[in-house]
């Protein structure tokens, strides 16, 4: 493996790592200071440990994803990257237009992936996310191999699809890992009238749902997908306005 790769699959690997136990810890604090945001009153508290060993083990593969369409494209093999400068304000803009329409292709990546996934023929290498009907911020990355490689394979073509400058490839993947945390946190902090109609933007209830009804609810980032196709959770739009505001909803 050449040293220049090598040194940058560690420091996204390395990345990667810090931020699932940075924010599986900070969440967890907080967490701990709520339980009244506490979304399902059932625990898996036993499959935790397993969930973070698993995590660790799709963190590997998903910084060789991450790291293997930086260096394509670093290596001239992709889509050149807009040069992004203070002195030119509109390459910023134009960069940031970028970003929010990586933003969309990859919920729609997700969203196919994740759903084709739970297809009977292929749900096998996903069961494992599965197992967390409860899920904390240690599950966001508990997977197969095969099904961390269906969703997070976006960050290895984005660059022969968009001309994103790296250092938006890299903000990105930080949002999706963020945001997937929180997605998995289950206690709800974000509830609020845009993350439900005629809004397209989500709360922790969303992926929640999903873990618990199974049926409904695969996308990633907006609520785009699932209100096209009818896989939104008939619930969703009144559970979220339910708890603007106030503790999380136990009536599920």
């Amino acid at each position: 493996m050449p040293g220049p790769f090598l040194m940058l699959y560690l420091g996204c690997f390395s990345g990667l790592l810090a931020l699932y136990f940075g924010c599986g810890i900070v969440l967890s604090c907080v967490n701990a200071r709520h339980p009244e945001r506490r979304i399902q009153t059932r625990s898996q508290a036993d499959i935790v440990a397993a969930e973070i060993r698993q995590s660790v083990v799709a963190l590997i593969e998903i910084a060789a994803l991450l790291a293997s369409g930086l260096w394509l494209q670093a290596r001239g093999w992709t889509l050149v990257p807009i040069d992004v400068s203070i002195a030119h304000p509109w390459s910023i803009v134009a960069a940031l237009g970028l970003f929010v329409l990586s933003l969309v292709l990859y919920d729609a990546w997700f969203y196919w992936g994740h759903r084709l996934m739970h297809w009977k023929p292929l749900y096998r290498f996903h069961a494992l996310h599965h197992r967390s009907i409860v899920p904390t911020p240690w599950s966001n990355n508990s997977d197969t191999l095969v099904g961390a490689f269906i969703e997070q394979a976006y960050f290895l073509v984005v660059p022969f699809i968009l001309p994103l400058p790296a250092a938006f490839i890299v903000l990105h993947k930080i949002y999706d890992q963020v945001t997937g945390m929180i997605g998995h946190a289950g206690h709800e902090y974000f509830a609020s009238p845009t993350a439900r109609a005629p809004w397209l933007m989500l709360c922790t209830t969303f992926h929640d749902q999903h873990h618990g009804a199974f049926h409904y609810n695969f996308a990633n980032t907006f609520s785009i997908w699932d209100r096209a196709m009818g896989t939104l959770h008939p619930r969703y739009d009144e559970t979220v306005e339910r708890l603007q505001g106030g503790s999380a909803d136990r009536s599920r």
